[in-house]
């Protein structure tokens, strides 16, 4: 009798533990958010947000049911010249003095196949709020030797229209593209 109790305590407490939300937040050294446009239809410019928190919450060890939810202030634009910052902070792009933040919020998420999945959402950028979707690549855990934390790492990747979010209406596309890719490189670590 007492073995029976004890394996279906086993069983209920196994059963307890996978069902468990785990929690991770981003590395902030180990962590990027960048985006990419085309300048006179020939160049690619980059630049990146520098201050950004991102969650990742998931009970499945595939992470077939991850929450991703980050926040970037948009003031952290950082594109290495120091006018060109100056002028997408301003009214006729970003505007952060009134819009402080872009936000995406996941609301699903698909596996395609190993380690590969889209992730669906809603972005909020300088006032207006769309779905969009993105694409992520698991890249791997790691315990990191450093602070002796386990590490998960994703990329995520995905494009998108500055035009849906009213940023640089005044600037043609012969000028800057509407289209701008993005990519995140994040290091999570464990709550």
């Amino acid at each position: 009798m007492k073995k029976i109790i004890f394996i279906l305590l086993t069983f209920i407490g196994l059963t307890a533990f996978k069902t468990i939300q785990k929690t991770w937040v981003n590395d902030d050294p180990h962590t990027q958010l960048n985006f990419e446009v085309t300048h006179l239809g020939i160049n690619q410019i980059s630049g990146a947000f520098t201050d950004v928190d991102i969650t990742l919450s998931a009970k499945k060890k595939d992470f077939s049911d991850s929450k991703f939810q980050f926040t970037a202030k948009t003031a952290s634009i950082d594109t290495r010249v120091e006018a060109r910052d100056n002028h997408l902070k301003s009214a006729d792009f970003f505007n952060t003095e009134k819009f402080k933040t872009l936000n995406f919020t996941s609301s699903s998420i698909k596996k395609l196949k190993e380690n590969t999945y889209q992730i669906s959402g809603e972005l909020t950028m300088h006032g207006v709020s769309k779905e969009i979707t993105l694409d992520a690549i698991y890249r791997g855990h790691q315990k990191n030797p450093a602070n002796n934390k386990e590490a998960e790492a994703f990329q995520i990747t995905g494009t998108l229209n500055r035009s849906d979010f009213n940023i640089g209406n005044d600037f043609p596309e012969s000028l800057i593209s509407n289209e701008v890719k993005i990519e995140a490189n994040i290091e999570f670590i464990q709550q």
